[in-house]
């Protein structure tokens, strides 16, 4: 049971500092201005990290490769940790394959949390001004599909559909990181 309890602990924090490391990315590929209450928390939760990161790491184009690889170091921390606490008796090959799966989760849902933010705020607040910035993050996310999901009696469906996609790639990448898993189980 103490061992459920750290690994949801874990899971909670640094699937929070991930995904805020990755949010940092994504707002600086799409130009979203950081002055918005989003981006002002974005960076203090990410500073830490992402700084003394970008010191050795330069970034390449849009992306900021230093938050990318902070989310993934703290990914790979997490399941490090893991398995410290189950012994360290298992084969650790499996480990980077566990930390891109878990980055790869946390991709997916914080794609699904600003879909549902976005969803939420069109229908009860369209005009406040966090709905700008969530608007820039879901509108690329969206554009495919609504290329693909013509309006049904005026109504954009594109969400809902998109909302379903995400959960079945996050169905499939349970699978897969299963198979890490298993991998993980192995002695050496």
């Amino acid at each position: 049971m103490l061992f459920q309890i750290i690994s949801f602990v874990l899971d909670v924090v640094v699937g929070l500092l991930t995904g805020v490391c990755l949010l940092r990315a994504y707002m600086q590929a799409q130009r979203v201005p950081f002055g918005n209450p989003v981006g002002q928390l974005v960076f203090a939760l990410s500073d830490w990290i992402v700084l003394p990161l970008r010191r050795i790491i330069k970034a390449s184009g849009r992306w900021d490769t230093s938050s990318l690889i902070a989310a993934f170091l703290l990914q790979m921390l997490q399941f490090v940790l893991l398995w410290l606490l189950t012994g360290g008796k298992s084969n650790p090959v499996a480990l980077p394959w566990l930390a891109l799966c878990g980055l790869a989760r946390v991709v997916l849902s914080g794609m699904v949390g600003v879909l549902l933010i976005y969803a939420i705020l069109s229908w009860v607040q369209p005009h406040s001004p966090l709905f700008g910035v969530i608007q820039r993050l879901a509108d690329p996310l969206l554009r495919p599909v609504r290329r693909m999901v013509p309006l049904v009696g005026g109504v954009d469906l594109s969400a809902l559909v998109l909302l379903v996609l995400l959960q079945v790639a996050l169905m499939v990448l349970s699978h897969l990181q299963g198979a890490g898993l298993m991998l993980l189980a192995r002695p050496f």
